[in-house]
C-alpha cells in the first residue's frame, strides 16, 4: 500500500512539525467526514509503523510539549498531510486518504488525554477529601523547612525528620521541633542533601538508625559527591558512634539521581537504592567495580552476606543485588508476602513500578518506555530477552517518590493497596494491585504540594510529607 520510501522517512516522521511556537497562524482546513470516527485500530497501526519511531509507541514525544504548530485536530492534520520540510517533517498526502489522517489525528488527541488528568490548577480549600472509597482528613503533625525528605516513628511517638537541606528534627508528639546533632558534612546541592532515615529492627535495644546522604570530597579542585549510608546510635537529641558503611563509587560531579531509599527486608538484610547519577551511558549496565544505578543488600552493621548473588564476581561490587536502575526512589517490603518493590524515575514518561529480584537487570537504558528531555528518543527497546519489564509504568511521568502500603484494617477498602507520592503533579497516587499487575489508580489530594515521602507508621496510619513549605500529613479515615 506504501511506497518503501515511507518507511525511511518516518524515522524522522512528525517529530519537529508540531513544536515550541504558538504564535503562527493556524491553518483553515475543512474536515471530511469521518469514515472510522472512534474505531482507532486501523490509526493505531499507522501510528505504530509511522509514527512510532520518532514519538515513542506511547506519544510520549507529543506529552508536556510546547506545540510549535498548535496542537488542534486541523493543526495536526495539515503537519501530517503536507509535512514541514524545514524541520524534518516530510508530507504523508502520498501515503494517507484525509479522513486517514483525521483519524490519525484523533488517535493523537485521544491517547493525549490521559495526561489532562493530572492537569488540576486549584489548591485544597479544606482538609478533609472524599475519595472513592474513604474520606480523609489530612492532619498537619508538623510544619516547617522546604524540604522533609523521610520520616522515621520512634517509639515513643515522636517522630524524626530528615530535611534534604541537611537537617534533621526531632518533632514530638506536641508539634514541637528540637534540632539533632551529629551530623556528617553533607552537601546539600541539586537533589542531593540528608535523605532517607531508617530505624534498626532492634532500635528500643540498640538506638541505632541509619540516614542516607550526600558525602563529597575534592577532586583536582571540584567538588565531587556520591551516595552514603551512614549507621549511628541516637541519644537523646544527639548522634553517636557515627560511621559510614556503605560509600557509593565512583563519585560523580553531577548533582542528581542519587537514589538513597533504604528497607529492612524480611531477611534481616539492609536493602538501598542508588541512582546513576544522570551518566546513564556508563554506569547502569556497568557491574565492574561500579555500584551506581543498583539496589544493594547488606547486614546491619555493613559487612556482606554470604548469598549476594554477584559475591562469586571479584570485579562486581559484592553489595549488588539487582542493577539496571536508573533513580529508584521507592522502596517497600509488600506486608502480605514479603517481596520487595521499588519505583524508579524515568527520563521523560516511562516511570516505573518494579519487583526486585536477586540478579536481575532492570533495563536502563537499553529498553525504557520514555524518551530524552529534548524530546529524542533514547531507545527503540522497550523490552529486551535477559531484561525486566516493570509491573506498571507511567506515561506521562509522574515523578515519583515515597512507597507504602496501606493498612485495610484502618484504610477499609485500600488493604494493601501501594501509595506512591508524586513530586511532579502534587498529589498522592493509589494503585490496586492484582497478581503484581495495577489494575486502577486513583488521584489523591490533588495539588496537595510536592509529596517527597509516603510511610506507614507501626499503628498502620499513613503519613506523607510534601516541600515547599514542608509539611508533615497524617492521613485520618473519619468514616
Amino acid at each position: 500500500m506504501f511506497k518503501p520510501i515511507i518507511t525511511v522517512i518516518s524515522a524522522v516522521a512528525i517529530s519537529a512539525a508540531l513544536y515550541q511556537n504558538q504564535s503562527e497562524t493556524k491553518p483553515t482546513i475543512t474536515p471530511v467526514k469521518l469514515q472510522e470516527s472512534k474505531n482507532f485500530g486501523q490509526a493505531a497501526v499507522h501510528y505504530k509503523t509511522y509514527c512510532g519511531g520518532c514519538h515513542g509507541e506511547n506519544l510520549n514525544t507529543f506529552i508536556d510539549r510546547k506545540w510549535k504548530y498548535g496542537n488542534t485536530r486541523a493543526d495536526i492534520f495539515k503537519g501530517i498531510k503536507n509535512g514541514y520540510p524545514d524541520g524534518g517533517m516530510p508530507s504523508f498526502a502520498a501515503a494517507f486518504k484525509d479522513n486517514e489522517i483525521y483519524n490519525l489525528a484523533d488517535y493523537i488527541l485521544d491517547r493525549l488525554k490521559n495526561a489532562d488528568k493530572y492537569a488540576v490548577s486549584a489548591k485544597p480549600k479544606s482538609n478533609i477529601f472524599k475519595t472513592e472509597k474513604l474520606t480523609i482528613r489530612l492532619d498537619t503533625i508538623y510544619a516547617g523547612g522546604q524540604s522533609p525528605w523521610s520520616i522515621a516513628f520512634l517509639p515513643d511517638g515522636d517522630l524524626l525528620v530528615t530535611y534534604k537541606e541537611a537537617s534533621l528534627k526531632r518533632i514530638s508528639k506536641d508539634k514541637k521541633a528540637t534540632e539533632v546533632s551529629g551530623l556528617p558534612e553533607i552537601l546539600s546541592e541539586g537533589q542531593g542533601g540528608l535523605m532517607d532515615i531508617l530505624l534498626h529492627p532492634e532500635f528500643k535495644k540498640n538506638q541505632t538508625l541509619y540516614l542516607s546522604y550526600n558525602k563529597f570530597k575534592k577532586v583536582d579542585g571540584k567538588t565531587v559527591s556520591t551516595t552514603a549510608i551512614m549507621m549511628a546510635k541516637l541519644s537523646g537529641n544527639q548522634l553517636t558512634e557515627q560511621k559510614d558503611i556503605f560509600v557509593a563509587e565512583p563519585y560523580q560531579s553531577t548533582r542528581r539521581h542519587y537514589g538513597a531509599k533504604m528497607i529492612f527486608a524480611n531477611d534481616g538484610y539492609l536493602y538501598f537504592s542508588v541512582g546513576e547519577r544522570g551518566d546513564h551511558d556508563r554506569n547502569p549496565q556497568s557491574l565492574d567495580n561500579n555500584s551506581l544505578g543498583k539496589i544493594h543488600r547488606i547486614h546491619a552493621d555493613g559487612s556482606i552476606p554470604k548469598d549476594n548473588p554477584f559475591l562469586s564476581d571479584k570485579k562486581v561490587v559484592p553489595s549488588i543485588y539487582s542493577y539496571g536502575h536508573r533513580n529508584p526512589q521507592g522502596l517497600a517490603v509488600n506486608p502480605k508476602n514479603g517481596q520487595i518493590i521499588s519505583h524508579e524515575h524515568g527520563p521523560r514518561g516511562g516511570d516505573e513500578l518494579n519487583l526486585i529480584l536477586p540478579k536481575k537487570n532492570y533495563g536502563w537504558p537499553v529498553i525504557s518506555y520514555g524518551i530524552n528531555y529534548n524530546g529524542t528518543i533514547l531507545t527503540n527497546r522497550t523490552a529486551k530477552e535477559g531484561m525486566e519489564q516493570p509491573l506498571h509504568y507511567w506515561v506521562p511521568s509522574i515523578a515519583p517518590s515515597g512507597l507504602a502500603f496501606a493498612n485495610g484494617n484502618i484504610y477499609k477498602g485500600w488493604d494493601n493497596n501501594v501509595m506512591i507520592g508524586s513530586l511532579k503533579y502534587s498529589y498522592l497516587n493509589r494503585c490496586e494491585m492484582v497478581n503484581n499487575k495495577v489494575v486502577k489508580e486513583e488521584l489523591l489530594f490533588q495539588n496537595i504540594g510536592r509529596v517527597r515521602d509516603v510511610r506507614t507508621s507501626p499503628d498502620g496510619y499513613l503519613y506523607m510529607t510534601v516541600e515547599n513549605p514542608g509539611i508533615i500529613y497524617k492521613l485520618v479515615p473519619i468514616n
